[in-house]
């Protein structure tokens, strides 16, 4: 008998990574409005807890770039471009699998319902699932949409759609994300088992504990 009848999976940092690199894209947005970097991939990451939640990519990325100029002593007025000049730049086609993640995701197909719980809009997300060539592995997708009360993890909102759409008790369910605050803490809430995956972000721990450390998407199936 499987340990879970429901598996999901985040998309980003979890079950792919870009094939761009984080600093050049960044540095390709400021040269494209001729000003000097301010700011890090790390320090972008860094900032994304303290924005509200907002209805585009445009948005958030205008959100994003005015947080951490606000953070840097830099001039926020120049967040709406950079935002423009970053997605310009940024491909979402451009992902690769995580190690081990095309395998787990089949162990877990074959295991019970498989979905998908992305903090991303349903446009972009579905670029990296094409890409990838899984728009059709999932029983169903969730991404964020607040016009639709969909609003980001940890929000309870994109776990009980999903849960929902699978028919699912949480206490059959695990949730497989890399953000402790996001995925773990999301999960947590909702009674779901979450499994971690540690890429590296030096996340503080202790607040947000997940049922299961993973480092690497291959040891999934030591767990489901």
């Amino acid at each position: 008998m499987a340990a879970y009848d429901e598996i999901c999976f985040d998309l980003d940092s979890t079950l792919c990574e870009p094939t761009q690199d984080p600093a050049a894209v960044l540095e390709r947005a400021f040269e494209g409005v001729d000003r000097d970097p301010f700011c890090t991939p790390a320090d972008l990451r860094a900032a994304v807890p303290a924005l509200p939640t907002v209805q585009t990519a445009e948005e958030f990325y205008a959100e994003l770039f005015a947080e951490v100029a606000d953070r840097a002593g830099a001039d926020a007025a120049l967040a709406p471009s950079l935002a423009e000049r970053y997605l310009e730049v940024q491909d979402p086609t451009a992902v690769r699998f995580r190690p081990g993640a095309e395998a787990a995701l089949e162990y877990a197909r074959d295991r019970g319902r498989v979905g998908l719980i992305t903090n991303g809009g349903r446009k972009t997300q579905i670029q990296k699932l094409r890409a990838l060539g899984i728009e059709d592995a999932f029983d169903v997708r969730v991404y964020t949409d607040p016009n639709a009360g969909v609003y980001p993890k940890p929000d309870a909102a994109p776990f009980e759609r999903a849960l929902g759409a699978l028919e699912a008790s949480p206490e059959r369910a695990i949730h497989v994300g890399d953000s402790l605050r996001a995925d773990v803490a999301g999960a947590n809430a909702m009674g779901l088992d979450s499994a971690w995956i540690d890429v590296g972000r030096d996340e503080a721990g202790g607040e947000h504990d997940p049922t299961y450390e993973l480092d690497t998407l291959e040891r999934l199936e030591a767990i489901v």
